[in-house]
């Protein structure tokens, strides 16, 4: 019979999981030594709680499943919470693991203690302490059963340490893992969305993250095609409707009106496909609140005045858009040129040939977009090299290029590439971005090799937080207390054990890449980038808004 810390990781087990990432503490050392004595789970030490739920985020991104992430009680806990609203912002299954003071002193003023619930709850979907040893089973399943639950979102749990340090032998076992079957759309929903489709005369899809999770391309892609429906795409839902596909109209999401903008002007309905409104605001798509919206979805929309809701159609995502597509039979629409995609495709090959140096954002694109092939994966940092990752580099599967783009977090990509590359060893993983987002978690350079995980870090140096940059001088004309100065990167890699890369020159950036990739080590290369061109990129789109 199990000891409440052997129970917890034989509930783990039962749930499927393989991977722990955290720091131990004093609080939880029984926890962690049966972790050690599980040989199905490998704890992967991290140098940070908050890389470690970074690491656990984005696996649990790439394969659906909740990962898990583990720390102490108090700082180590608060640690984990950047990642853990992550994950919720971004619809990312996880579990969040921490110790807690004992229960014979939680009620009063206590070394370490804070209300670690009351401060997990408004970034989780459950969050909730484990009274007693035997409510571990029920808590656990509970934990992964919402965790995954469409809409996926991030759970936590506190284990005080008494019942962590409790050595007593429990008659206690895992609780059976049971998933929810998907549902059935329902067939009058079907109906009505389908008159407001024949009524419409230039409709555009527009799909989304839960696209994405629901791995609905092949259903998205016999409705684009059998009813000629042009298909964009937002930041999470990148490569759902593959960007060589001829009724592709790329990303929408960026700060402007953007080239993809143009598609959604003229329409008079949008079918929206697994979006949600915290991937980007829909005022950029429907200004004046007038277009008719079909949202499909696994659940309701929230409520927006400018995401007024005409047929919701609720369930399994694929089964929703075969049914519309179908009871659509013999509708067909002409499709007009698709000026934003022909603009992207230009843009994308000036990049291509671009020479200068230091690098145009373009140029360094198209590089890593040659650099990698169709079902690699690269993680994509928020700052200004999400701009233009997110805008121009094509995308050909789901889940091929991770933006976080609900809570937009700062220093995901890093130690987030640590999760993918376990989730997906067969795949090239690369993490971008800038030299702002870089410091604030290259701890986890040793954590990559210390466990020997390859790990590629491309990052764009500007000396400088270039998107606030950017967005001061758009709108006060001049910017303030963005400046840094960096370490020498390739020293700074070099320290850690891994491989250091300084481009030079704009014709070294896809040899190195590529080089790069090719290791099963430790790489880090320093790309100097001009970032004048983003300025005269929204002056660029501010002009053609009153041309297209």
């Amino acid at each position: 019979m199990p000891t409440p810390a052997e129970l917890m990781v034989e509930c783990l087990e039962s749930e499927g999981v393989t991977l722990v990432f955290g720091i131990p503490g004093e609080e939880n050392i029984r926890f962690t030594r049966a972790l050690a004595g599980s040989s199905r789970i490998r704890y992967i030490l991290a140098r940070h709680e908050q890389g470690a739920s970074f690491m656990a985020e984005m696996y649990g991104r790439v394969t659906g499943q909740p990962a898990v992430v583990s720390a102490t009680l108090g700082p180590g806990a608060i640690n984990l919470q950047l990642g853990v609203a992550d994950a919720t912002t971004n619809s990312t299954p996880m579990v969040a693991i921490s110790a807690q003071v004992g229960q014979n002193r939680e009620y009063k003023e206590s070394h370490q203690y804070v209300d670690l619930v009351a401060m997990f709850a408004p970034i989780t979907r459950w969050a909730d302490g484990v009274p007693t040893p035997l409510a571990i089973p029920e808590m656990f399943r509970k934990a992964f059963k919402l965790a995954e639950t469409e809409r996926p979102a991030a759970v936590y749990l506190a284990v005080p340490e008494n019942i962590d340090a409790d050595d007593t032998s429990y008659d206690l076992a895992p609780l059976p893992r049971n998933v929810v079957r998907a549902e059935a759309p329902s067939p009058s929903q079907v109906a009505r969305a389908a008159d407001l489709l024949r009524a419409a005369q230039r409709p555009v899809i527009l799909a989304g993250h839960g696209a994405a999770r629901a791995d609905a391309t092949a259903a998205l892609l016999r409705m684009s095609e059998g009813l000629g429906i042009r298909v964009a795409n937002t930041f999470h839902g990148k490569g759902v409707m593959p960007d060589d596909h001829a009724n592709s109209m790329g990303t929408i999401g960026f700060m402007r009106h953007d080239y993809v903008n143009f598609g959604f002007d003229d329409a008079d309905l949008i079918i929206a496909v697994g979006y949600e409104l915290q991937e980007f605001d829909p005022v950029r798509i429907n200004p004046r609140g007038d277009k008719r919206i079909v949202h499909i979805h696994r659940f309701p929309a929230e409520v927006d005045a400018h995401y007024s809701v005409d047929v919701g159609i609720i369930g399994d995502i694929s089964a929703s858009l075969d049914a519309l597509t179908t009871s659509m039979s013999g509708h067909r629409y002409e499709m007009t040129s698709a000026p934003g995609a022909e603009l992207l495709a230009e843009e994308f090959a000036g990049g291509q040939a671009d020479s200068r140096f230091p690098l145009a954002p373009q140029r360094v694109v198209a590089d890593t977009r040659a650099a990698l092939g169709r079902s690699d994966v690269v993680l994509v940092d928020t700052g200004a090299a999400k701009m233009w990752m997110a805008r121009l580099y094509p995308t050909y599967e789901r889940n091929t290029c991770l933006i976080s783009n609900g809570l937009s977090t700062m220093a995901f990509s890093l130690p987030g590439a640590l999760g993918v590359k376990l989730a997906r060893p067969e795949a090239k993983v690369l993490a971008v971005m800038g030299d702002g987002a870089f410091l604030m978690n290259s701890q986890e350079i040793e954590t990559a090799v210390r466990e020997r995980i390859p790990l590629i870090v491309l990052v764009w140096e500007d000396n400088g937080y270039g998107l606030i940059e950017w967005k001061m001088d758009m709108e006060l004309g001049d910017h303030y207390h963005v400046g840094f100065t960096n370490p020498d990167v390739v020293k700074y890699a070099e320290s850690f054990g891994a491989k250091g890369y300084r481009i030079e020159a704009a014709d070294e950036l896809l040899p190195t890449l590529r080089e790069a990739l090719a290791s099963d080590g430790v790489s880090i290369i320093a790309c100097p980038v001009d970032y004048s061109e983003n300025l005269q990129l929204t002056e660029r789109l501010g002009q053609l808004d009153g041309t297209l």
